[in-house]
């Protein structure tokens, strides 16, 4: 596979291989991953891989309708193609190759939008590609490999705030599929992919870290508000597992966040 940030798919996956309460980063830790990596926020591939451990969820179940692809805002533009990213993960693990197809075309779209590089965009018939012919592994890959060269395009552009923006809605859009996944079929090991406190607590501080512009973004601000009450659902006593009740809060959470990310009236 391509760039995974490791140490971070190892505290998703230890909890549900092992069935141990996940490691707790501390403020000396987070700074630090900081420093190593510009980006520490897991990609939808890895929660999604963290979630099949005990048993093969129901991907087709998570799929969503389409979202438009004409935004003008770049702050909800980078947010929802993090959102479809993660849909194209979703697609793959159901092997379902139409779906594959559709949503490339749509993230090429929105990569379009926001002026990434002709490298990104030639992915695009890569996917197709890999889609027609089956090759799910490759196609794991491809779609890791796009996420990155948008970050690596908007890096070179200057535009690491919506690197930030870009992985948090791919974030978002992850935990509610595994938040939905682990509310229909409950289970204490996945279950316990949901307490990291101290991730919601980074992805929070990287809103608070980006331009005062994008920061006071009405959706941006709105966002940032409901990481904050996402923030006290997950910060659980050491532990504790969240209930059949806190995972359904989460999913709750997260899925209005995603009705407000993809509705189509913000900035038009």
């Amino acid at each position: 596979m391509s760039f995974r940030p490791a140490w971070l798919l190892l505290l998703l996956s230890a909890a549900v291989l092992y069935g141990a309460e996940p490691a707790q980063l501390g403020p000396e830790e987070l700074a630090r991953a900081a420093r190593i990596d510009s980006m520490t926020i897991p990609t939808p591939g890895e929660l999604f891989a963290a979630l099949q451990k005990p048993g093969k969820p129901n991907w087709t179940s998570a799929y969503r309708p389409p979202i438009p692809t004409s935004y003008k805002d770049r702050a909800q533009i980078a947010l929802n193609l993090g959102g479809l990213i993660a849909d194209g993960f979703i697609a793959v693990e159901a092997q379902d190759s139409q779906q594959v197809k559709n949503i490339g075309s749509d993230v090429i779209k929105l990569a379009k939008a926001l002026g990434v590089s002709q490298n990104v965009l030639s992915r695009g018939n890569s996917i197709n590609d890999f889609a027609e012919t089956n090759q799910w592994d490759s196609l794991q890959e491809e779609l890791e490999a796009t996420q990155n060269e948008v970050k690596n395009s908007m890096q070179s552009h200057s535009d690491q705030d919506l690197v930030i923006l870009v992985s948090i809605g791919g974030w978002i859009r992850g935990t509610q599929v595994v938040s939905g996944s682990v509310a229909a079929n409950y289970d204490e090991r996945t279950a316990r992919l949901l307490r990291q406190p101290a991730l919601v607590n980074f992805i929070h501080a990287k809103l608070n870290d980006i331009s005062p512009e994008l920061r006071n973004d009405p959706l941006v601000k709105s966002v940032n508000e409901r990481l904050s009450t996402l923030e006290k659902l997950v910060a659980l006593p050491a532990g504790k597992t969240p209930s059949p009740d806190d995972v359904k809060k989460v999913n709750d959470v997260t899925t209005e966040l995603m009705q407000e990310i993809q509705h189509k009236t913000h900035g038009q």
